[in-house]
């Protein structure tokens, strides 16, 4: 399922200064079709649930209708270069095992990481093997799940070999990264990413490699996280050194499906900035100079920072990639922030810029979350081998790995700065809702857009139980919880909710239609129940 694009006079760049396509008609090439599209979404101004940050029952909603059933990135190809090599996604309480079973395209297969002995995890890490061997009492599968081996073979009659293979989770690739979707019956891949391979057929992400991969635990759910690298909104106060040459303001963001893109030119200053920036402090905030530093680059007579931004890219670019390639490429490709969000949780950046973003929760906590950047480098030659994962912990700055990520460094040290203060916040407010900006924030309103979709079609019998709305829900959770020491028919499961049982065992939602201050998490099943076309039945608290 995806979001069309919606044709509004109320959405677009309307502000200050020259519209990115503006700039595009100043660029030293031919500019491809893909960067003058120009097709903005619109999403509504509604406010935006607060409890769909804060609330667990929110998060076992995702668990339920998004997670279990989309498509999300996993690794990239190159950790199962080989027949053997295997690799651990975990996402929530449900970890996937993946490998490389055969050479070739279709060689990879995904598999959920249990054995079906007693349900040990059979890898605990990356690795490579022969085999998939489970650690504690030695049942073995093959790297195409088949069972191979089963210790005293005697003692289990009811295990049958041609009914004891692994599970399978569908897989696919694309740009050098591997898909996992737990559904049997879910829409291919290439029908999910629809328009997304024709952005990137100028700047093919297969052919890179893994150059740095650092992951780190953030104290934040994993809306909040993702959310900060959406927009460049936020650059005016949390990152002012780039305001000279950066044209926050005036960004374009398009929709496309379940994808949407932001482009933000460099080399040109902020509209926001009520000075003029030369050109050469356009370009220094562009690459860090700081001033006691000898110059790292210096604009030539005559020319701009974007420009000299552009020829040194090529310089650089040239000696890895064939040069007549990168002499085609506009100033904008190669100099551009020119970021893509794939839904759920993938974050490609398009042109030459290396970076891409994962965000999903930590284990099965709605209060943290990981965040994963990769930067993916061209090269030349044999492909070089992957960067091994490097986990900071949660009290580490990410300037920690200033080897790895140089100046990004710095700027996700300020991300993350705003990050645990929003989640604070929103705890905090008594506003019901957050308020995103109806187009520098449309990326965000998008998401949200789509994840309202998901959230509201049950995907499986064991979900009916959500189409209730909260009534529907709290009774599911008590019955949930009380199921293992209660006989209770599910009919008679509902009056539970306003007994004891209810009180000490599940936390009551305040449902009080006159109160917005107690009705926040009301508020919140009021817009799911919308979306899913039924009236939540009131509640009342005991």
């Amino acid at each position: 399922m995806s979001a069309p694009t919606v044709p509004n006079g109320r959405t677009g760049f309307r502000g200050n200064g020259p519209s990115y396509q503006d700039l595009l008609d100043l660029d030293s090439k031919p500019v491809p079709a893909s960067l003058r599209r120009d097709e903005p979404g619109y999403f509504g101004d509604a406010d935006i649930p607060v409890e769909r940050y804060l609330s667990r029952e929110f998060h076992e909603l995702e668990k339920a209708r998004l997670w279990s059933r989309v498509w999300q990135l996993a690794c990239r190809e190159e950790v199962l270069a080989e027949v053997g090599d295997t690799e651990i996604y975990d996402i929530c309480d449900t970890s996937i095992l993946l490998v490389r079973a055969e050479p070739g395209p279709d060689g990879i297969k995904a598999y959920y990481n249990a054995c079906l002995h007693r349900g040990r995890a059979l890898r605990d890490e990356r690795g490579h093997v022969d085999e998939l061997l489970c650690a504690f009492h030695g049942f073995c599968w093959s790297l195409n799940g088949r069972l191979k081996r089963v210790p005293s073979a005697w003692d289990f009659p009811q295990v049958k070999p041609g009914k004891f293979q692994l599970p399978e989770v569908r897989t696919g690739t694309w740009g050098g990264f591997v898909f996992v979707n737990m559904d049997p019956d879910c829409e291919p891949l290439e029908d999910f990413l629809g328009e997304l391979p024709a952005f990137f057929d100028r700047w093919p992400l297969e052919d890179r490699y893994t150059r740095v991969h650092i992951s780190k635990v953030l104290k934040v759910n994993w809306k909040v996280a993702q959310e900060a690298f959406m927009e460049s909104f936020h650059v005016i106060t949390t990152h002012p050194q780039l305001l000279p040459g950066f044209a926050d303001a005036n960004s374009q963001y398009d929709v496309f499906g379940n994808v949407s893109r932001a482009v933000s030119a460099r080399g040109v200053p902020s509209p926001y900035l009520s000075w003029a920036p030369d050109e050469q402090q356009r370009l220094n905030s562009q690459i860090d100079q700081r001033m006691d530093d000898p110059p790292i680059l210096e604009v030539p007579a005559g020319s701009t920072a974007r420009k000299t931004l552009a020829q040194a890219a090529r310089r650089s670019l040239g000696s890895v990639v064939d040069p007549a390639y990168v002499e085609s490429l506009t100033d904008a490709e190669l100099v551009d922030s020119y970021y893509m969000t794939v839904f759920p949780n993938m974050h490609p950046w398009g042109g030459f810029n290396q970076i891409t973003y994962r965000f999903r929760p930590y284990r099965d906590d709605h209060q943290s979350c990981i965040m994963d950047v990769l930067l993916l480098s061209p090269f030349q030659g044999r492909r070089p081998p992957p960067a091994t994962e490097r986990r900071l912990s949660s009290d580490e700055p990410w300037r920690g790995a200033v080897d790895e990520l140089g100046s990004l460094a710095r700027v996700f040290d300020q991300d993350e700065f705003n990050l645990e203060a929003v989640q604070k916040g929103l705890r905090t407010t008594r506003k019901a809702g957050v308020s995103f900006s109806v187009y520098q924030e449309s990326k965000i309103r998008h998401f949200h857009h789509l994840l309202d979709r998901w959230l509201s079609d049950p995907p499986a019998e064991d979900d009916r139980h959500l189409s209730g709305g909260p009534a529907g829900f709290a009774a599911w959770r008590v019955k949930k919880k009380v199921a293992p020491w209660l006989t209770v028919p599910s009919a008679q499961v509902r009056p539970l909710c306003r007994s004891t049982i209810w009180r000490t065992l599940a936390r009551p939602m305040p449902v009080p239609e006159n109160s917005r201050v107690l009705c926040r998490r009301w508020n919140g099943w009021n817009s799911l129940c919308a979306y899913a076309g039924s009236k939540p039945a009131p509640l009342s608290r005991t």
